[in-house]
């Protein structure tokens, strides 16, 4: 993760979960380690998949003790196979007990995300569709979902709500129609600003090409009505798929011939990727 990022959005978010985990101490490390004892622990893949998270992972240590290292023999996006030593983790005995279950957390979640997203991503290959997540992200999370989105070669739909307009069916509903809400959100947002209109059926479909949008999300449409609709759209604006796209249907969709497929499952439904730190060894 850009280092600039981890300063200023991801710390926070690491430093919540270590005050979740440690109120006033770790009482266990407390009772077997009082005093600093230099150590080392491995971290160790128990499954097939692709690594995502390896800074936060460090992080979380070095936010405890500076003096924390990681040798590393894999990086983000590295495939691994169960039982494969994947680093080394080296500092204060302390940090290294106290930090283990969040640092994992962090890296079995982004880990499983990246695993979940190539199996998507290669679904695609040879097509000219783009795979793209939503904002269907753990609350507080999002920044650490959507890199391993990246890492695992997708790519990222928009961060939030302030990046770009996405009409969707309450919007259109409180504007008075397609043609009302496209207006309202061109006089609205910035120019750089891109406007998606959310279309479930064909009618919705004309209504937003008519009114200028710039992307026409066709969701939970038939697979014969997508087809319709990008036919209908024939280029004059983007086309993206969305609702309930996961790896067994995905490869249809793409073959319709649509610019993006954007998919929930990505960071609600990815498993974790089973990773732990085992076989301490006292260095003093």
């Amino acid at each position: 993760m850009n280092p600039i990022t981890m300063r200023l959005y991801a710390d926070d978010a690491i430093l919540r979960a270590l005050r979740e985990d440690i109120t006033f101490e770790d009482v266990s490390t407390a009772s077997v380690c009082s005093t600093p004892r230099a150590a080392e622990v491995q971290l160790i893949a128990k499954a097939d998949g692709v690594l995502a998270g390896l800074d936060v992972f460090e992080r979380a240590f070095t936010l405890l003790d500076e003096g924390v290292s990681v040798e590393r023999f894999a990086s983000d996006g590295d495939t691994v196979a169960p039982g494969e030593l994947v680093a080394y983790v080296r500092g204060d005995a302390r940090a290294l007990l106290s930090g283990e279950r969040v640092a994992l957390n962090f890296l079995q979640r982004m880990s499983g995300i990246a695993t979940y997203t190539r199996r998507m991503a290669r679904a695609l290959e040879g097509t000219n569709t783009v795979l793209v997540d939503t904002r269907k992200t753990t609350p507080g999370l999002r920044i650490f979902e959507k890199e391993a989105v990246a890492i695992g070669g997708g790519r990222n739909h928009r961060y939030n709500l302030s990046t770009a307009v996405m009409l969707k069916d309450n919007h259109i509903d409180a504007a008075g129609g397609i043609a009302q809400a496209v207006a309202a959100a061109r006089r609205h947002a910035s120019f750089t600003c891109t406007v998606e209109v959310e279309c479930e059926n064909l009618a919705m479909v004309r209504e937003a090409l008519e009114a200028g949008a710039d992307i026409i999300m066709l969701d939970n449409m038939t697979h014969e009505a997508m087809a319709e609709a990008i036919r209908l759209i024939d280029g004059r604006a983007r086309t993206e798929a969305s609702g309930n796209v996961d790896a067994d249907n995905i490869r249809a969709l793409a073959d319709l011939g649509v610019d993006y497929i954007s998919s929930g499952a990505l960071t609600h439904s990815a498993p974790i990727l089973d990773l732990s730190l085992k076989h301490l060894r006292l260095l003093d």
